[in-house]
């Protein structure tokens, strides 16, 4: 099947500089308001993949996102929320860009290019074949991430991809590719913008979902996040309060005493 790059095509609009900004905001909005359909029509997709994570991390296994620019930013943050949110290991979801840590603020040239490093970048983390790998670009023809999910393949590692392009070199190589398809951008080229917003919806859909099914929620409930600020202690604290049915002052000293809404929780209920 023939690949066309959709999200490098010129869009609707033209002479943007002429545009008042009343008019760009309207337009980007206008655009951005297409991706959660976009996304809908890949959820077949997205449900095939998670089902298979969700198998691999209740087998102990992890799973990495690995990305360049903008796809690769997206996978760090992701991935970096998930213990706060989740009380989850910070190896349990691994976060990899091209050009290492650094280039998460500034952009290293040409380290989308290596056709190595991507695999080397995940064999320091020691993957396996319990473990699953989500290669993540927009345009789905990254040589960083089309190497390293190649070489997934021939280790027996689950792959899957996020990209806005049908039939990309990257699709072909995962097993469960994802094809979110945003069309042209408002500013030609630039996936950060539509691209970028479906990848972000891709992603807290995955994540989410597995720690849905981990466990990891009771309710609706965050109940083994973090307690890391006071604006989280006090959710806790109001957690413990309808849940329990019990005065604030001694949600308190419950949370205080456990560290964790889940903890506190059990412990009441166990009469300890």
């Amino acid at each position: 099947m023939t690949f066309i790059k959709t999200t490098e095509q010129d869009s609707n609009y033209n002479h943007l500089e002429k545009m008042s900004i009343s008019d760009i905001l309207t337009n980007i909005n206008s655009e951005d308001k297409t991706v959660p359909l976009a996304v809908e029509k890949a959820l077949p997709q997205i449900t095939n993949l998670v089902e298979r994570i969700i198998l691999k991390l209740k087998s102990g296994g992890r799973l990495f996102y690995i990305g360049a620019g903008t796809s690769g930013r997206l996978g760090i943050l992701d991935a970096s929320e998930c213990p706060p949110t989740f009380g989850v290991s910070h190896e349990l979801v691994v976060g990899l860009i091209a050009g290492g840590d650094s280039a998460i603020r500034k952009a290293v040239e040409f380290a989308e290019d290596s056709t190595e490093q991507g695999w080397k970048d995940l064999e320091f983390y020691n993957i396996t074949s319990n473990d699953v790998v989500i290669g993540i670009a927009a345009s789905g023809t990254t040589p960083y991430v089309i190497s390293a999910l190649e070489k997934c393949n021939s280790n027996n590692i689950v792959t899957g991809c996020i990209t806005c392009n049908k039939n990309s070199p990257l699709s072909k190589v995962s097993q469960y590719p994802i094809e979110v398809i945003v069309g042209p951008e408002f500013v030609t080229g630039s996936s950060r913008m539509k691209a970028g917003t479906a990848q972000k919806l891709v992603l807290n859909m995955i994540s989410t979902t597995a720690m849905i099914q981990l466990g990891k929620v009771k309710g609706n409930k965050m109940v083994d996040m973090q307690l890391s600020n006071n604006k989280l202690v006090d959710r806790g604290t109001k957690m413990l309060m309808k849940e329990l049915n019990i005065e604030k002052h001694e949600a308190e000293l419950l949370l205080e005493q456990y560290k964790n809404v889940r903890s506190a929780i059990q412990h009441f209920k166990n009469g300890n």
